[in-house]
């Protein structure tokens, strides 16, 4: 993805709505940034240490699944 398509991508909220705040879309950019580095990082790691490139992505995709929503059966959820 080249920085014109990362600043292009747009947040959207639980409607659907893009996220405007500035402030926002300022700290989703730096998270996004952040985390691709890692990823980048740890994709390297683990393919100069002999993992398959692929094993590598099966193990990211598996984190991503495995993520959940603070909002899922949480407090807030209960609130409402």
């Amino acid at each position: 993805m080249t920085d014109a398509q990362k600043n292009a991508f747009l947040w959207v909220d639980h409607e659907g709505n893009p996220v405007s705040c500035v402030e926002k879309v300022q700290i989703l950019r730096g998270n996004d940034a952040e985390l691709r580095q890692a990823l980048q990082d740890a994709f390297d790691d683990g393919v100069l240490m002999g993992v398959a490139p692929q094993a590598m992505l099966q193990t990211f995709q598996a984190m991503l699944s495995d993520l959940k929503s603070p909002f899922q059966g949480g407090a807030r959820e209960k609130e409402s």
